[in-house]
């Protein structure tokens, strides 16, 4: 086998061997196939597709890189959740505190923001001194600890996804869905994990915009889940507008901590509790629904949640002081808001647009290697469906670049649709998948 006809033979639109498959991803690992080859076979694949069986090949070979964490000696239920991303989808944050307080583990391995999309590890390193690296040791003694812990992909945990990656940010080759769920799945597996819950975002500001293929990805991810004896569930869930009202590193932790405190926006507490409580499910520990939302809703309420957030944070080298009191944190030095210049309704974002605007503020990155700034974001004032008058302040931005509102004003204003007939809001969860 060579790198040159495997990646012919999938350019021209044929089947791979599972071994080619393994040999392709291991000589890649070793350095003994190059970025360019490694390119050209993503290329390939993102032109050619791969069938389900390639696609659990790839998977395998992925998981095969490293090493995989062994949770076995832990008698409790190990049940972790993922997003295909999303603007101002800060879900994780409240629902691995909150899943744990509940009595699940939750090992959760996490990523950074690229693009219009946020990441987790991005909005917990603006809470000052929280880390999210460490060793595998380390994770699993927390997770001992504490039942919960958020870290970065380690190099020992899956270590040929983080060059892969880092190729398909810079060659277009994101939105493939053998890709996304090869890398998706060998992580989660690598984590040691009985079961997961799966969210996949669909709509104008989702990684795959159209529903159909969403379907696909999720189907896909559901029976590599079973191919590998674990229980997976996926929930596809709209994003045709940011999730909850703040869009920006810290301004997600804080509308997170609001949400641990059961003040949080009505989108975000319902999507929480509806995955968290499947997450109830799948362990075993509710035999229904309605009562597993129940103890979610309760645990928001009464403070059990908030707590094991605060464990979270002190087990990671954060400061509780501004969990305690996040009034205290500081705040973006230029603030500017976006006026309506019309009465009507609030009919529509342009997500990504508003995702990347963000980015332009500061609160994201373009190139992995970006700086970000935690305290730079967006805050919405009105959602899809919500009444509008002349005047009314549609969102504020945040930001340290006193020199930006000039060139983003338009985009802004592009971005949020007015109209003078209503229309009712979009519906937040669209489908349940499960094997």
């Amino acid at each position: 086998m060579t790198a040159y006809e495997i990646i012919a033979k999938k350019r021209d639109g044929h089947t791979l061997t599972t071994n080619e498959i393994h040999f392709f991803i291991r000589e890649f690992l070793m350095g003994n196939i190059k970025d360019y080859q490694m390119t050209a076979f993503l290329m390939a694949v993102y032109f050619r597709g791969m069938n389900f069986q390639e696609t659990l090949s790839l998977t395998e070979a992925y998981l095969h890189s490293g090493k995989r964490l062994d949770l076995s000696d832990i008698p409790i239920p190990k049940i972790d959740k993922h997003s295909t991303g999303g603007v101002g989808d800060k879900v994780s944050l409240v629902l691995a505190p909150l899943a744990a307080s509940l009595g699940l583990l939750v090992p959760m391995l996490s990523g950074r923001g690229l693009g219009h999309t946020g990441g987790t590890l991005d909005k917990l390193e603006s809470i000052p001194g929280f880390k999210v690296s460490g060793t595998l040791r380390q994770f699993k003694k927390q997770i001992r600890a504490i039942g919960v812990a958020i870290y970065g992909q380690t190099d020992e945990l899956v270590p040929v996804d983080r060059k892969i990656y880092a190729l398909r940010d810079v060659t277009a080759t994101v939105d493939s869905i053998p890709l996304i769920t090869a890398s998706i799945m060998s992580k989660k597996l690598a984590g040691g994990i009985d079961g997961l819950v799966l969210d996949v975002k669909v709509g104008n500001g989702a990684v795959l915009v159209e529903r159909q293929q969403a379907e696909i990805l999720a189907r896909n991810m559901l029976k590599v889940g079973q191919a590998f004896g674990k229980k997976v569930v996926v929930y596809l869930t709209s994003m045709e507008q940011p999730l909850g009202l703040k869009i920006g590193n810290w301004l997600e932790v804080e509308e997170s901590i609001e949400c641990l405190q059961g003040r949080g926006p009505d989108d975000l507490t319902e999507l929480v509790v509806e995955l968290t409580a499947e997450m109830l499910l799948l362990a075993g520990m509710v035999e229904k629904k309605t009562e597993a939302r129940r103890k979610c809703r309760q645990a928001l309420q009464n403070g059990i949640a908030f707590e094991k957030m605060l464990q979270l944070v002190r087990a990671q080298g954060g400061n509780t002081q501004f969990i305690l009191h996040p009034e205290n944190y500081p705040t973006a030095s230029y603030r500017k808001e976006l006026k309506a210049t019309a009465n009507g309704y609030l009919t529509g974002f342009d997500t990504r647009e508003i995702g990347l605007i963000s980015v332009a503020l500061g609160a994201g990155r373009m190139l992995a290697n970006d700086p970000v700034d935690p305290r730079a974001g967006i805050i919405l004032h009105k959602k899809i469906g919500d009444p509008v008058k002349t005047g009314d302040t549609l969102l504020e931005i945040h930001t340290n670049k006193t020199n930006v509102w000039k060139s983003i004003q338009q985009q802004l204003r592009s971005a949020v649709n007015v109209s003078a007939k209503p229309i009712q809001p979009p519906r937040l969860i669209l489908k349940r998948l499960a094997s």
